[in-house]
């Protein structure tokens, strides 16, 4: 028997749908059996959307042989009927993005539903199968704002379509509230991108000022090597290092951060995923594959003209 599926399930790409009116009462799972069984269809066919007037149902098929353009039907399963299956038509989105279908369906809310079929951008179609976003923490510094790692986080979720549905949530290592909370008669921070006013004077060590002051650095490891380097003391500090920071985060939680310590590339401890300081998108999007097990994206492999298959 065709197993369901796992949630979170869409067809990739969106061709693996085929959407067809029937003369079917979808609410007779035998009905259904009887006319699709048998039946042709196409190779990379996966599911079938069934229409019926305003109703729907989802089947997954399975057919004689993969080879031919088309094969009869050997096997099907309805995954749900019309009371477990819901259209929506929402034209701004990406049915080839399964974030973007769980967000869809997050907005119809209707949450008794195993499928979700949503008519998008192009007027493509696809469904998806019971959606249960993976949640993320991004710990991020800001300002600036917005928080550069989460927006290339959600660039990446954009773009890759194997990743699954993704729930980003930031976790700010505001200098703001820092400095609130360590209250100094000057600060000096890592580097003038971060844009911020605090309540005393700021200078800021990628400037290299002339002279050492009584200064409090709010800044990391990397920051404290510099001013090592630059004038042979260890100022007072109080770390913002995102990476430290996300050891607080509880146990079993994704998460996305960053450290300059790392120059080049990804590292992942376990639930924890770390990207450079000055990260690619591919390295954001490597890290984001990581954390969901997909693992580093695959070569295409090389192949003759689509029109010859």
């Amino acid at each position: 028997m065709i197993p369901l599926p796992e949630p979170n399930a869409l067809t990739r790409p969106y061709r693996g749908l085929s959407v067809q009116d029937v003369d079917v009462p979808l609410s007779d799972e035998s009905a259904i059996l009887d006319y699709l069984v048998g039946r042709d269809s196409y190779r990379r066919t996966e599911w079938l959307l069934l229409r019926n007037g305003d109703e729907h149902a989802l089947v997954e098929i399975r057919k004689e042989s993969y080879e031919p353009l088309m094969s009869p039907i050997i096997e099907a399963r309805v995954l749900a009927g019309p009371d477990r299956t819901v259209w929506i038509d929402e034209p701004r989105t990406d049915v080839g993005n399964a974030t973007a279908m769980a967000a869809a369906a997050a907005l119809f809310g209707r949450t008794d539903a195993d499928a979700i079929a949503v008519k998008g951008r192009y007027e493509h179609i696809n469904v998806i199968w019971r959606p249960t976003p993976v949640r993320i923490v991004v710990t991020e510094v800001v300002p600036p704002e917005p928080a550069k790692l989460l927006e290339m986080a959600r660039q990446a979720v954009a773009f890759d379509d194997e990743l699954p549905p993704i729930e980003l949530v930031l976790d700010a290592v505001d200098i703001r509230v820092i400095a609130a909370d360590n209250p100094a008669p000057q600060y000096l921070l890592p580097c003038r991108g971060s844009g911020v006013d605090l309540p005393a004077p700021v200078e800021f060590l990628d400037t290299r000022p002339a002279e050492s002051a009584d200064w409090l650095l709010i800044g990391c490891e990397r920051s404290m090597q510099f001013h090592r380097n630059f004038y042979g003391t260890d100022p007072q500090q109080v770390d913002l290092c995102p990476h430290r920071r996300s050891a607080q985060i509880d146990e079993g939680t994704l998460v996305l951060t960053k450290c300059c310590l790392l120059e080049r590339g990804v590292e992942q401890h376990g639930n924890e995923a770390v990207v450079p300081w000055g990260s690619t998108l591919d390295e954001v999007r490597l890290a984001l594959r990581l954390l969901t097990k997909l693992g580093p994206v695959a070569e295409a492999p090389r192949q003759g003209s689509a029109l010859a298959r």
